[in-house]
């Protein structure tokens, strides 16, 4: 929306939440810093600074900077831009119809809750984000035009995760908090009603302000061709950025940007460790994989109602700690039979049991198991057909085909039968695997051969083009070893790094689990799911009812002479499939 249509918010109105306006300032002085990912709870102004964003932008050719809102519920048409159906009816000729991504170029692309965005519209987003040009072959269309713009995104971390592939073309992200001083919040209450109350004196109370700060940033933007980096600083941003081990070198090509816009800014003439220093958390937030050892701003701590995955499934388990980094489990959690305290064994440093060769559970071995329910372990490869991750069902009439229909017409209009696309009705599927990582499952190999059942779902997920995650409990820890990505071709490597040892948060890690599934549901609502838990259920105490979502299989690593039954307990309480590891070593 335009900057005079007193529809959104000064951006200079906006008390408080000075960080995220600065990162907003540094993007739209050096647009190539790569937009910016906001990521906070309600009510913590981030739709509000993100829509006021365009005010203050540079005008081009004194036109108010556009802004454009992608909806999550957008098509592609919409977004990539399609034939000219007006064009084509009344001229005849073929046109190309812009869509979003057009209109957006030069300007901010805004997208609210963007972790709930389709993933066909991620996957655009991310071509055309890192080529800032789109090529449109659809609907006997051939277009390419520049779509250059500042991609903003909101979202809050409690309704769902971001494709680690989108985060990372983020450049920069702010984790904003809206826990706010009393004085704050009287202010933030006493402007919000006089804008409410008359939104078009409120904007021009601020336009003097609006129009200073667009002024600032117009003479920063043409201060940044002269800036220079010296070789020094840029030894420092890589240090650090290796010290955060972050993935590739994008992060150390978007610090720099973003200190060169800090230092025009500052209106000065070469970037200084200040400008540095003022960009690193904005760079490494979404990015860094594990706590610094230097004194750098560590990165901020997720919700504790909500525990995320890592962004990135390449980092390993590291020596002598525990598969996990999470907060304990509550101090009543049941402690494993035979052993006098999770306590003592959580102190035991962890044992590593190489993956054994991949357990093939196609349960073809014996009648019996081809027969049983447990045969449904990896149920999506045995109903329907299964292509590029989606389990295809009965086929249902798609979207009308515009080129096909009026091709088909020659001509002529009405058509006399309208054509329609084949629908896009498969399901992406998603399989979430629960590992036992506790000191019980040391004996008799059994963690090893635990780590050869999840290479068979690994590589069979891989196959299909499916998603997997990994959960981990084991020494009081509850934590995510592999965040919902696409399988990995070998993930034999982080398995074989994983040790195992103390005591077993079951209980904990169910609770987790569902909540994470929860979400993805939420945010995917025609995910398809497939939990295992391979666990030896050693722990006391009963197993709570509850429904699971999605199906849910119970693999027994308990290989013990005389057995327990936990796992059997636990999975008649969660009404699932039950399997036996030592039936697919026979």
């Amino acid at each position: 929306m335009a900057d005079g249509s007193f529809h959104n918010f000064p951006f200079t109105a906006v008390a408080g939440q000075e960080s995220l306006k600065l990162a907003l300032i540094l993007t739209a002085i050096h647009p190539r810093i790569g937009g910016v990912l906001i990521s906070g709870p309600r009510g913590s102004a981030k739709s509000t600074l993100a829509r006021g964003l365009a005010g203050v932008m540079p005008l081009m050719e004194n036109t108010p900077t556009e802004f454009v809102t992608l909806p999550l519920g957008a098509t592609e048409d919409r977004l990539l831009g399609s034939l000219d159906i007006h064009s084509v009816l009344n001229e005849k000729q073929v046109k190309f119809q812009p869509g979003l991504l057009a209109q957006a170029d030069q300007g901010v692309l805004y997208v609210d809750e963007v972790n709930l965005l389709a993933d066909s519209l991620v996957d655009v987003l991310l071509d055309v984000s890192a080529s800032g040009v789109n090529r449109v072959e659809r609907d006997g269309v051939s277009h390419v035009h520049d779509a250059r713009f500042v991609l903003v995104g909101t979202m809050n971390p409690e309704e769902g995760e971001l494709r680690p592939q989108l985060k990372d073309r983020f450049g920069l992200m702010v984790a904003l908090s809206n826990q706010y001083t009393l004085e704050e919040r009287v202010q933030i209450v006493r402007l919000r009603d006089e804008f409410d109350q008359d939104p078009k004196g409120f904007c021009e109370a601020f336009k003097y302000k609006q129009r200073n700060l667009r002024q600032s940033i117009s003479q920063a933007k043409a201060r940044l061709h002269s800036i220079k980096c010296a070789d020094a600083l840029r030894m420092d941003i890589a240090s650090r950025c290796q010290d955060a081990r972050v993935d590739g070198v994008r992060a150390d090509i978007v610090w720099v940007r973003a200190a060169m816009a800090h230092a025009a800014w500052r209106a000065a003439d070469t970037v200084s460790i200040e400008d540095v220093q003022a960009v690193e958390e904005f760079v490494l937030a979404h990015r860094r994989q594990q706590a610094s050892s230097s004194q750098h701003t560590p990165p901020s701590s997720p919700p504790p109602s909500s525990r995320r995955p890592p962004d990135s499934y390449n980092e390993p388990a590291q020596e002598g700690r525990t598969p996990g980094k999470s907060s304990p489990s509550p101090q009543n959690e049941p402690q494993s039979e035979g052993e006098t305290s999770t306590g003592e064994l959580g102190q035991m440093a962890p044992q590593r049991q190489q993956a054994s060769v991949p357990l093939r559970l196609m349960f073809t071995q014996t009648r019996e198991l081809r027969t049983s329910t447990s045969s449904r372990l990896l149920v999506g490869k045995q109903r329907g057909v299964s292509q590029g991750g989606a389990h295809l069902g009965n086929r249902q009439n798609g979207g009308i085909d515009i080129a096909q229909t009026l091709r088909k017409s020659m001509g002529g209009w009405p058509p006399q039968q309208l054509l329609r696309r084949k629908a896009h009705t498969g399901k992406a599927v998603l399989h979430c695997i629960l590992l036992d990582t506790s000191g019980s499952t040391l004996a008799e190999q059994t963690f090893a051969k635990a780590k050869g059942v999840i290479l068979d779902i690994a590589e069979r997920a891989y196959l299909q083009r499916e998603q997997i995650s990994i959960l981990g409990f084991g020494g009081e820890q509850v934590d995510w070893l592999l965040p919902q990505v696409r399988a990995p071709q070998n993930i034999r490597v982080q398995l074989d790094e994983l040790g195992a040892g103390g005591g077993t948060p079951i209980h904990q890690a169910l609770e987790d689990a569902e909540r994470y599934l929860q979400q993805a549901l939420r945010q995917q609502s025609q995910l398809e799911l497939y939990s295992y838990i391979l666990t030896d259920g050693r722990v006391t105490g009963a197993f709570a009812t509850k429904v699971w979502p999605g199906q849910l299989t119970v693999v027994d690593t308990e290989l013990a002479p005389v057995k327990r039954g936990r796992a059997q307990e636990l999975a008649r309480a969660l009404k699932a499939d039950y399997i036996s590891l030592s039936q697919l070593l026979t």
